[in-house]
């Protein structure tokens, strides 16, 4: 059965509405994804590359992606909470990525020093570019930059359904 123009039309809000749950459905699958290929990437990074048996070096780069997952979805959510609208990700992308991504920015450089220097839950090899002042390892910083970009152009990308472009 095909959909008439008539049709079409009056399912058009219901649509555009529901870009907004197509477009975070893609940036966290994206996030998923990216983090898990960095966490593993990054891992010679730290002493547990050394110490670690692989079973706790695969456990942790699981564990750690999950953890990533939890950052990037609060910090949209809250992004989204303070400065979204309903036309989102139709108008007023560039506030909620730059807000995300300083939201997530900040609890990494929390979460670095907070495991570093004070719970001393993991530790960086020599091999880990360090941030001056801030002691916070580049690979970590870099991830919490280029991943959350990465998932926003793709999330936000028109997407094709049944011959037809959706603009998100």
């Amino acid at each position: 059965m095909t959909e008439t123009s008539e049709e079409r039309d009056a399912a058009l809000p219901v649509r555009k509405s529901a870009n907004w749950l197509r477009t975070l459905r893609r940036y966290m699958a994206f996030v998923g994804g990216a983090n898990l290929v960095w966490e593993f990437a990054h891992m010679p990074l730290y002493t547990l590359w050394e110490t670690g048996t692989r079973g706790e070096i695969i456990f942790a780069a699981l564990h750690c992606t999950g953890g990533d997952m939890l950052i990037a979805l609060s910090a949209i959510m809250l992004a989204l909470f303070l400065a979204g609208t309903p036309a989102w990700p139709a108008t007023g992308g560039r506030r909620i990525v730059i807000l995300t991504l300083a939201f997530g920015l900040a609890y990494t450089l929390f979460s670095e020093w907070l495991n570093i220097e004070i719970r001393e839950a993991w530790a960086y090899r020599d091999l880990m570019p360090v941030i001056p002042l801030i002691d916070a390892g580049l690979s970590p910083v870099l991830q919490w930059i280029a991943v959350p970009l990465a998932a926003f152009w793709w999330a936000m990308r028109p997407v094709r359904t049944q011959g037809r472009t959706l603009a998100l």
